[in-house]
């Protein structure tokens, strides 16, 4: 059976988070605590040099009692997933392939905001790192220039109504050159846009910062109340026209922004203002991908 290598590190006040497992140039080195300042998320992160899925490997431990808050960080995945059932090239030490594990006490009915939750959290760290205007495409996917450099999948295992683990699954493309010619249309990395190497840990410390902050106000309010204007700030769907692809029908609409719920409210060509929600459909650009 694969066996994955891995390093188990445990983050300290006193110590670094080391997430070095090899001595190439182009792997992942250290997380300065000096720009890790969470308290629960990230305390212990899981490093694998090679892995089928990170998000995977973080339903293995949701079993265990101080397993909230573990990340789980891999140089390359041979089985990485997106959502809807696509699959996600995750070349090795180019990316972020990433999976935040949590153990929330809410209802299953809000587990599909902590999406969102990632994704402002994700172009958070790359519009700092960056300096480029990331944006959003609703739900899960984060744009620069028009293309696609981070997808989001987000799992769930409940029970009785009530959420018994989720695991955040975070893609980024940093460092990437090269992609496959079938995505190479609509997918880019910030290396590609912005024309230099980026440092991985510190965009993942960004990352992780602002996740922290965003998830315990959620946990604490039990909305996205305090973050559906800066969403719609960065939404590049937001007075567009949009496609909107179920299984038994297509419609046209322009979309209006998020509610408190994370839906996509849209208007359609009838005039009749719905709210879509993640799961259901594909929202997608009527000319292309936004």
């Amino acid at each position: 059976m694969y066996q994955p290598t891995r390093r188990i590190v445990q983050w300290t006040k006193e110590n670094r988070i080391d997430i070095t497992c090899r001595k190439e140039e182009k792997s992942m080195n250290q997380i300065p605590q000096a720009i890790l300042k969470t308290k629960a998320i990230g305390k212990k992160i899981f490093y694998f040099d090679e892995i089928d899925s990170t998000n995977l490997e973080a339903k293995k431990h949701k079993e265990e009692v101080d397993s909230n808050g573990m990340v789980f960080l891999a140089e390359q995945q041979n089985q990485g997933r997106g959502r809807l059932g696509r699959t996600w090239v995750s070349p090795k030490e180019t990316g972020i392939w990433m999976s935040i594990l949590l153990k929330p006490d809410f209802d299953a009915q809000l587990a599909s905001q902590v999406t969102l939750l990632a994704a402002l959290a994700a172009a958070d760290a790359i519009r700092q790192a960056t300096k480029q205007d990331c944006r959003i495409k609703w739900p899960n996917d984060l744009v620069l220039n028009g293309k696609k450099v981070c997808g989001i999948l987000t799992e769930m295992g409940a029970c009785d109504g009530q959420v018994q683990y989720m695991v955040a699954g975070i893609g980024i493309n940093v460092n990437t050159e090269w992609f496959p010619e079938e995505i190479k249309e609509t997918a880019s990395s910030l290396r590609i846009e912005g024309g230099i190497v980026y440092s991985r840990e510190e965009i993942i410390a960004e990352l992780l910062n602002s996740f922290e902050v965003y998830y315990d106000e959620f946990c604490a309010s039990g909305s996205l109340r305090s973050v559906v204007n800066y969403y719609n700030s960065l939404l590049i769907n937001k007075g567009k026209k949009v496609k909107i692809v179920e299984a038994v029908k297509t419609d046209i609409g322009i979309a209006l922004g998020i509610d408190e719920t994370g839906g996509l409210k849209v208007q359609t060509e009838d005039g009749e203002e719905r709210t879509i929600i993640s799961g259901e459909v594909s929202v997608r650009g009527l000319y292309g991908y936004v």
